[in-house]
């Protein structure tokens, strides 16, 4: 199937930048979205920034301005920049494809999740 693996994820102080990277790989025939999510403790995830077929990046109005979401077809990677981060951006991230795989129809798929912790 697909797997997805994250890294990027750490401590950082209000104001600091990170980087999250997410690769795909497996039986992967396309890639037909791409998506960053985040869960605080206690809280439901929530959709951080989407990228739907060849579009542009849309991302949640609590970021925008602050985060970049791209991807490099070549690789099956998509990064989230995360600029100016806030004590409120702390939570899980969590990198979510919909592909076409060799053996399964359009199926949505999630990595492993990475923290993110901003300290005021």
């Amino acid at each position: 199937q697909v797997q997805l693996v994250e890294s990027g994820g750490g401590l950082v102080q209000a104001g600091g930048s990170l980087r999250l990277s997410c690769a795909a790989s497996g039986s992967i025939f396309s890639i037909n979205a791409w998506g960053w999510y985040r869960q605080a403790p206690g809280q439901q995830r929530e959709v951080v920034a989407t990228i739907i077929g060849g579009g542009r990046p849309n991302l949640a109005d609590s970021v925008k301005g602050r985060f970049t979401m791209s991807r490099d077809n070549a690789k099956n990677t998509m990064y989230l920049q995360m600029d100016d981060l806030k004590p409120e951006d702390t939570g899980v991230y969590y990198c979510n494809v919909v592909a076409v795989t060799r053996y399964q129809a359009s199926s949505g798929y999630w990595g492993q999740g990475t923290q993110v912790t901003v300290s005021s």
